[in-house]
């Protein structure tokens, strides 16, 4: 714009003139229970994590012989307790979940798929209920940071395409475990994650693809109110695009 200067009334007018050119939608704000939905189902991530870390500390601490029993004690009394607080918020979670049919039966709707449990219905749901309906799979899938990017330059920069992992870290975190129970147990996503291991795909890359499948296939059944059914989303036409 040729403005060398910064001041709120400048950004204020700039940003005026790209919503005039761009013309976007009009946004509709997330219902509140929504909202508190997701602010649960984020809570529990954290807690879930400091979880994590104390299991790792007293696991350090027990393979010494010179720590004392107390602090081993105190260890398990703080995992404990962090059992029975992340327990508390996800029977808040799906108490939410009951009070809203359309949840409800969203919610019911994922469980249906291969691999997905309550606990990653609950996350899933907590983060994908407050996006706009008019998404795209490929814009959800950019918002979970699972889609490829390409770095290409010239004859001099070549890189092969990674993952974003620029997105919502809370979804892209829900999809994981999925994901390898489906390529174990189920026929469809085990053949879909063999045919990319056959082409010369790395184990990680084959697992971030059903990440990604199993993320469209949610949005699928949140948006068309159908069940999770893998032997659509990895049909005979996914594996030979592969």
């Amino acid at each position: 714009m040729l403005v060398n200067s910064k001041t709120d009334a400048i950004d204020a007018q700039l940003l005026a003139e790209y919503g005039e050119r761009m013309t976007p939608r009009l946004w509709t704000p997330p219902s509140p229970v929504q909202l508190e939905l997701r602010a649960l189902g984020r809570h529990i991530n954290r807690l879930v994590g400091h979880r994590t870390r104390a299991k790792n500390e007293l696991h350090a601490l027990q393979a010494t012989a010179t720590t004392i029993s107390i602090l081993i004690e105190d260890q398990e009394e703080a995992i404990a307790t962090l059992d029975t607080r992340i327990e508390r918020f996800r029977k808040a979670g799906r108490e939410l979940i009951a009070q809203c049919p359309t949840l409800t039966q969203q919610y019911k709707q994922l469980l249906a798929g291969p691999g997905i449990g309550e606990v990653t219905a609950l996350a899933a749901l907590a983060e994908l209920t407050t996006l706009p309906e008019l998404l795209k799979s490929s814009q959800v899938a950019r918002h979970a940071g699972l889609d490829v990017r390409q770095t290409q330059s010239g004859t001099s920069i070549d890189k092969p395409g990674r993952l974003g992992k620029s997105g919502n870290a809370y979804l892209r975190a829900a999809m994981y475990m999925p994901a390898l129970t489906a390529v174990r147990c189920d026929p469809y996503a085990k053949a879909f994650y063999e045919s990319l291991i056959g082409r010369g795909k790395k184990k990680m890359q084959a697992i971030a693809a059903v990440m990604r499948k199993y993320l469209t296939g949610i949005w699928a059944c949140m948006r068309g109110d159908v069940p999770f059914d893998t032997a659509k989303l990895f049909s005979s036409e996914h594996l030979r695009k592969a």
